[in-house]
Protein backbone atom coordinates (compact mmCIF):
# COMPACT_ATOMS: atom_id res chain seq x y z
CA UNK A 1 0.00 0.00 0.00
CA UNK A 2 1.11 3.38 -1.12
CA UNK A 3 0.29 6.55 1.29
CA UNK A 4 1.12 10.32 0.19
CA UNK A 5 1.36 12.73 2.87
CA UNK A 6 1.66 16.98 2.61
CA UNK A 7 2.22 18.23 5.76
CA UNK A 8 4.71 17.02 8.35
CA UNK A 9 3.13 18.34 11.21
CA UNK A 10 2.25 16.56 14.29
CA UNK A 11 -0.77 14.67 12.84
CA UNK A 12 1.39 14.23 9.21
CA UNK A 13 4.52 12.88 10.99
CA UNK A 14 2.18 10.69 13.92
CA UNK A 15 0.71 9.04 10.43
CA UNK A 16 3.81 8.89 8.38
CA UNK A 17 5.41 6.80 11.42
CA UNK A 18 2.55 4.37 12.08
CA UNK A 19 1.70 3.54 8.40
CA UNK A 20 5.05 3.34 7.37
CA UNK A 21 5.54 0.84 11.08
CA UNK A 22 2.40 -1.53 9.29
CA UNK A 23 4.44 -1.71 6.14
CA UNK A 24 3.33 1.16 3.52
CA UNK A 25 5.23 2.56 1.52
CA UNK A 26 5.13 6.45 2.88
CA UNK A 27 5.90 9.42 0.75
CA UNK A 28 5.64 12.70 3.00
CA UNK A 29 5.89 16.36 1.72
CA UNK A 30 7.00 19.71 3.80
CA UNK A 31 7.63 22.94 2.04
CA UNK A 32 10.36 23.25 5.55
CA UNK A 33 13.32 20.41 5.91
CA UNK A 34 12.85 21.17 9.84
CA UNK A 35 9.45 19.65 10.00
CA UNK A 36 11.24 16.51 9.23
CA UNK A 37 12.82 16.46 12.60
CA UNK A 38 9.60 15.18 14.01
CA UNK A 39 9.82 11.98 12.00
CA UNK A 40 11.21 8.87 14.14
CA UNK A 41 14.96 7.91 13.22
CA UNK A 42 13.07 4.91 12.19
CA UNK A 43 10.92 6.00 9.93
CA UNK A 44 11.88 3.69 6.52
CA UNK A 45 10.15 6.02 4.24
CA UNK A 46 10.66 9.29 1.75
CA UNK A 47 10.70 12.59 3.20
CA UNK A 48 10.86 15.01 0.50
CA UNK A 49 11.28 18.91 0.57
CA UNK A 50 8.49 20.15 -1.73
CA UNK A 51 5.33 22.11 -2.30
CA UNK A 52 2.56 19.38 -2.20
CA UNK A 53 0.15 21.44 -4.41
CA UNK A 54 3.13 21.57 -7.07
CA UNK A 55 1.96 18.35 -9.56
CA UNK A 56 5.31 18.09 -11.13
CA UNK A 57 6.53 18.05 -7.71
CA UNK A 58 4.14 15.45 -6.72
CA UNK A 59 4.79 13.17 -9.92
CA UNK A 60 8.60 13.46 -9.80
CA UNK A 61 8.29 12.16 -6.34
CA UNK A 62 6.30 9.28 -7.01
CA UNK A 63 3.24 10.34 -5.54
CA UNK A 64 0.75 8.51 -8.84
CA UNK A 65 -1.66 5.95 -7.77
CA UNK A 66 -1.35 5.89 -4.32
CA UNK A 67 -3.82 4.21 -1.92
CA UNK A 68 -4.60 7.15 0.16
CA UNK A 69 -3.39 10.80 -0.40
CA UNK A 70 -3.54 13.21 2.74
CA UNK A 71 -3.60 16.58 2.41
CA UNK A 72 -2.79 18.09 6.12
CA UNK A 73 -0.87 21.37 6.35
CA UNK A 74 -2.12 24.37 8.37
CA UNK A 75 -3.66 26.09 4.96
CA UNK A 76 -7.51 24.92 4.25
CA UNK A 77 -6.71 26.04 0.81
CA UNK A 78 -3.59 24.29 0.13
CA UNK A 79 -5.14 20.96 1.34
CA UNK A 80 -8.14 21.78 -0.71
CA UNK A 81 -5.60 21.93 -3.54
CA UNK A 82 -3.28 19.26 -2.91
CA UNK A 83 -6.17 16.86 -2.65
CA UNK A 84 -7.53 17.97 -5.80
CA UNK A 85 -4.44 16.87 -7.53
CA UNK A 86 -4.50 13.78 -5.72
CA UNK A 87 -7.99 12.81 -7.32
CA UNK A 88 -7.79 14.36 -10.19
CA UNK A 89 -4.57 14.73 -11.64
CA UNK A 90 -2.85 11.44 -9.61
CA UNK A 91 -5.37 8.47 -9.59
CA UNK A 92 -5.44 8.66 -5.12
CA UNK A 93 -7.67 5.62 -4.50
CA UNK A 94 -8.29 7.64 -0.96
CA UNK A 95 -8.03 11.48 -0.84
CA UNK A 96 -8.53 13.30 3.07
CA UNK A 97 -7.70 16.92 3.22
CA UNK A 98 -7.74 18.90 6.27
CA UNK A 99 -10.24 21.80 6.88
CA UNK A 100 -10.34 23.48 9.61
CA UNK A 101 -13.65 25.71 8.68
CA UNK A 102 -16.74 23.29 9.32
CA UNK A 103 -18.70 25.19 6.58
CA UNK A 104 -15.97 24.37 3.89
CA UNK A 105 -15.28 20.72 5.02
CA UNK A 106 -19.35 20.09 4.46
CA UNK A 107 -18.28 22.01 1.21
CA UNK A 108 -15.51 20.49 -0.59
CA UNK A 109 -17.49 16.89 0.68
CA UNK A 110 -20.31 17.77 -1.25
CA UNK A 111 -18.19 18.18 -4.47
CA UNK A 112 -16.31 14.61 -3.71
CA UNK A 113 -13.54 15.39 -1.53
CA UNK A 114 -13.58 13.72 1.58
CA UNK A 115 -12.40 16.20 4.56
CA UNK A 116 -11.35 16.28 8.38
CA UNK A 117 -12.48 18.70 10.40
CA UNK A 118 -10.61 19.30 13.24
CA UNK A 119 -13.13 22.35 14.51
CA UNK A 120 -16.10 20.25 14.69
CA UNK A 121 -13.80 17.14 15.93
CA UNK A 122 -12.66 19.14 19.28
CA UNK A 123 -15.68 20.71 19.84
CA UNK A 124 -17.01 17.45 19.99
CA UNK A 125 -14.33 16.04 22.32
CA UNK A 126 -14.95 18.95 24.83
CA UNK A 127 -18.36 19.04 25.16
CA UNK A 128 -17.95 15.10 25.85
CA UNK A 129 -15.51 15.83 27.98
CA UNK A 130 -17.59 18.18 30.18
CA UNK A 131 -20.98 15.94 30.06
CA UNK A 132 -22.84 18.38 27.45
CA UNK A 133 -24.78 17.43 24.65
CA UNK A 134 -22.84 17.27 21.45
CA UNK A 135 -23.40 18.41 18.13
CA UNK A 136 -24.55 16.56 15.29
CA UNK A 137 -21.58 17.75 13.06
CA UNK A 138 -19.00 14.47 11.94
CA UNK A 139 -15.38 15.04 12.37
CA UNK A 140 -14.70 13.49 9.01
CA UNK A 141 -17.08 14.43 5.95
CA UNK A 142 -16.83 11.40 3.42
CA UNK A 143 -18.48 12.46 -0.40
CA UNK A 144 -21.62 10.06 -0.72
CA UNK A 145 -20.81 6.72 -2.27
CA UNK A 146 -17.33 6.83 -0.74
CA UNK A 147 -16.11 4.00 1.78
CA UNK A 148 -14.73 4.59 4.91
CA UNK A 149 -13.61 1.57 6.36
CA UNK A 150 -11.12 -0.79 5.07
CA UNK A 151 -12.92 -3.98 4.77
CA UNK A 152 -15.36 -1.88 1.99
CA UNK A 153 -18.50 -0.90 4.09
CA UNK A 154 -19.57 2.88 4.52
CA UNK A 155 -20.39 4.57 7.68
CA UNK A 156 -23.76 3.37 7.35
CA UNK A 157 -23.25 0.19 6.95
CA UNK A 158 -20.57 -0.12 9.86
Amino acid sequence: MKAVIVGCGRVGAGLADALDRAGWQVLILDRLSAAFDRLPPTFKGTALRGDGTDEDTLRRAGAEGADLFLALTEGDNRNIMAAQLGIEALGAVKTVAKINDPVRAEAYAHLGIATLCRTNLMTTEVLGYLGQAQPQQPGIYVPEGHHTHAAGTTAAEA
